[in-house]
């Protein structure tokens, strides 16, 4: 079967884009260069880091919609894993009503913007004929830095990360809301594909097939 070439490329323009802007913000493992002079980037480490409590940037989402969250560490084969259960009801993947879900959100922030566009493709492939509603936004990040140096105040940084919020539904969405992507068409396959994936045996050539008469002529 052939990749849905167009959605990958929306998709990997999506994350370009978005890696831009991750690009220009500050690196989410250091502090600002405007303060590590200050701090000593070399004997200052992170400890903790926490995001804002922020609404979903997609209108209309139910209260209790299952909401994956991306990290940068996740896995993605857990992620799927449990996202593709819940969506097609399989074990105890149903519902209160003993059916599958209907919708899901991944959110994902910083280095995890990637991932998080990773998981929807995917999914929309395990799944399929689920539509799609993708906002970019900013996120707020709290980190709290400590120097090695006992009895050294510790130093609290806010930052400002972009981040990526995506809707998929078996429902249709409005497809008027800026960024709706319809279900992917899932186009049939040629002769040609087929036997460029080694699905399809290649016709015996000519010289092969002279070569066998020869041989029976000969007996």
């Amino acid at each position: 079967m052939s990749e849905p070439r167009g959605q990958m490329q929306s998709s990997n323009a999506t994350s370009s884009s978005l890696m831009e802007q991750q690009s220009a913000s500050s690196n989410p493992d250091v502090p600002p260069s405007s303060s590590s002079s200050k701090l000593g980037q070399s004997n200052f480490r992170r400890v903790s880091r926490t995001e804002d409590s922020s609404p979903y940037p997609i209108p209309g989402l139910a209260a209790d919609i299952l909401h994956m969250r991306v990290k940068e560490g996740s896995k993605i084969r857990n992620l799927l894993r449990f996202a593709t259960a819940r969506m097609e009801g399989e074990g105890e993947g149903k519902d209160s009503n003993g059916t599958s879900l209907r919708q899901v959100v991944f959110t994902g922030s910083g280095r995890g913007v990637t991932k998080t566009i990773t998981c929807v493709e995917i999914l929309k492939r395990k799944v399929g004929e689920l539509h799609q509603v993708s906002k970019l936004y900013y996120k707020t990040v709290n980190e709290v830095w400590e120097s090695p140096q006992q009895g050294a105040p510790g130093i609290t940084m806010q930052r400002t990360v972009p981040a990526i919020c995506i809707l998929l539904s078996k429902d249709p969405l409005d497809p008027q809301e800026p960024g709706y992507q319809p279900p992917q068409t899932q186009s049939v396959p040629t002769e040609d594909t087929e036997r460029r994936r080694g699905l399809i045996r290649p016709a015996h050539s000519p010289s092969s097939q002279h070569t066998a008469k020869r041989v029976c002529l000969g007996d």
